[in-house]
């Protein structure tokens, strides 16, 4: 799955159709989400583009990491899976403790 990308450092006007013209330049967009704040509304300063091919991932890490869009230098990559969260004091994954 070379082919999602994570986006960083966007500017908090940034929306997913912006986003995806961004990238259409270097091949098919499958989709382009910028991840926005539930309470504010507002961009949280990230999104994630799956593009159709990891070939066409590839040119766009290649043609948009670094480049500056809205004034900010974007952040582009290979998107990781999430790493597990811990619990609210900092523990680690949450366990059954009954």
């Amino acid at each position: 799955m070379e082919n999602k990308l994570y986006v960083g450092n966007l500017s908090y006007s940034m929306r997913d159709d912006t986003l995806q013209q961004q990238f259409a330049n270097f091949g098919h967009v499958s989709s382009a989400k910028v991840m926005m704040d539930r309470d504010s509304g507002r961009s949280k300063g990230f999104g994630f583009v799956e593009m159709g091919s990891s070939a066409e991932a590839q040119a766009a890490i290649q043609g948009l990491n670094g480049k500056q869009v809205d004034g900010r230098e974007l952040t582009v990559n290979v998107a990781r899976p999430m790493e597990p969260r811990g619990d609210s004091f900092g523990r680690g994954p949450r366990r059954n403790s009954y």
